[in-house]
């Protein structure tokens, strides 16, 4: 009998889902993202689910844009809390599921993220797990005392030094330097103690970071995002990446291409996991769903709508909202913008209908269905080899998260082992796995 494959689940949890008009639905609280409990909820739950981690994306600056006016009055991607404070508060709710959450290379130092992200791995067990971005808007920049964001070739330079540092002062201390003898008087042992002495183009960072190592060693690394740059991050140092396509043949594509990194670092295949996002809408059967996905894309308002293009096609208020999508003049993110292009241009889609394609998901793939449609859409990606999991992004929180647990997991189960991925819970802590 074969080994059955084991995938990765985690669910992103960030505002209150990932569709645009969330907050409207009948089940939501519009002011959830603000509640401690609301989040404790969704932990709890894909924990007792057995899902190997939850997710906090996040930006420094209100990204929204007012454009068309009337735009940002109508989005919920405006309150949220702090990452790391939430998932502090988290880890003492939680026992098993690895707690993730974003910070910046770019208006961040190395020590501040070593330093936090080792506490968050002591304080839950050896579960935190950080996600690197290089930021990209220009609200961040004049959040942080610039008048322009860096140019895109340099953040991910300094990026990939910021990484080396960073994973440098995690190992500023050896797993035994704690001696501990009240006898002798000896805390420590100082030859177990590796001083960084960094000295590179960004920065200047002598360590050693005050901080023991941690139960992982070191928090799982996590990268996302399709640029070149970030995929040479990826392949030296991450141990999971979330990607966004929008079908299985570019997803096989990036699939194949990094994997291939690999041996360039001395690493194997399997030791970085891809796990793509999608966002599902969930029925018992397909008109069900097709109703749930129908019944909040008319609750969008073209101005929030609209607002979804921006930062890859600029201000598209002057252009016919049923004409063609032009070429965007100079795209903020640019590989979202090529992606966004190329599936109007496959299918000739209208500019009402490619911000219709973003709004349900925040720009990444939709599938909708009955437990079985979307348990053979993610079969087909997994044997097709275009991911090893999948990060789940809600539509709506927490209805989307219940839906999943209790239609598709079962579903799942019986056709996949689920792999944990933070190191202290593969290593034999029990509870991890969505089908464990």
């Amino acid at each position: 009998m074969s080994t059955p494959k084991q995938i990765g689940l985690g669910l992103s949890m960030r505002y209150l889902g990932y569709h645009a008009a969330a907050w409207r639905h009948p089940s939501a609280d519009p002011d959830a993202a603000s509640k401690f409990s609301h989040y404790k909820y969704i932990a709890q739950t894909a924990e007792a689910a057995r899902l190997d981690m939850v997710f906090l994306a996040d930006g420094i600056g209100l990204r929204t844009p007012d454009t068309p006016p009337g735009a940002l009055q109508r989005s919920h991607q405006t309150f949220e809390l702090e990452p790391l404070t939430l998932l502090s508060a988290l880890s003492s709710v939680t026992t098993h599921i690895g707690l993730v959450a974003t910070a910046s290379t770019t208006y961040n130092e190395p020590y501040h993220v070593a330093r936090k992200w080792a506490s968050l791995d002591h304080l839950s067990g050896g579960r935190a797990g950080w996600n690197i971005v290089t930021s990209w808007s220009e609200i961040e920049a004049r959040n942080f005392g610039r008048e322009k964001h860096m140019e895109y070739n340099l953040r991910y330079e300094r990026a990939a030094e910021f990484v080396e540092v960073v994973k440098g002062l995690w190992d500023s201390w050896e797993e035994d330097a704690g001696v501990f003898d009240k006898a002798s008087g000896i805390l420590l042992d100082t030859s177990k103690m590796h001083t960084l002495f960094h000295k590179g183009k960004h920065f200047q960072v002598e360590g050693p970071l005050t901080i023991k190592r941690t139960p992982q060693g070191r928090p799982v690394m996590v990268q996302a995002g399709a640029a070149q740059q970030g995929m040479a991050i990826a392949a030296q140092s991450a141990d999971v990446v979330y990607s966004s396509h929008f079908d299985i043949e570019a997803g096989r594509s990036y699939y194949a291409d990094l994997k291939a990194r690999l041996p360039k670092y001395g690493r194997e295949p399997d030791s970085l996991k891809i796990m793509p996002g999608v966002t599902l809408f969930i029925g018992r059967t397909r008109a069900e769903a097709k109703a749930q996905y129908d019944q909040l894309n008319e609750l969008v308002a073209p101005e929030l709508g609209l607002s979804y293009l921006y930062q890859q096609f600029g201000d598209l208020s002057g252009h016919d909202l049923d004409g063609p999508v032009p070429e965007p003049p100079d795209p903020r993110i640019k590989s979202m913008a090529a992606k966004l292009l190329a599936l109007a241009r496959r299918d000739n889609l209208t500019i009402r209908q490619l911000y219709a394609t973003i709004t349900p998901g925040f720009g990444g793939r939709c599938v909708i269905g009955t437990a079985k449609d979307i348990v053979d859409d993610m079969q087909e990606w997994i044997e097709g080899g275009a991911a090893d999991g999948f990060n789940l992004c809600p539509p709506v929180l927490p209805l989307g998260l219940d839906q999943f647990v209790e239609f598709v997991l079962p579903e799942l189960r019986a056709r996949y082992v689920s792999h944990a991925i933070c190191r202290a819970n593969a290593a034999g802590k029990p509870g991890t796995g969505a089908t464990g």
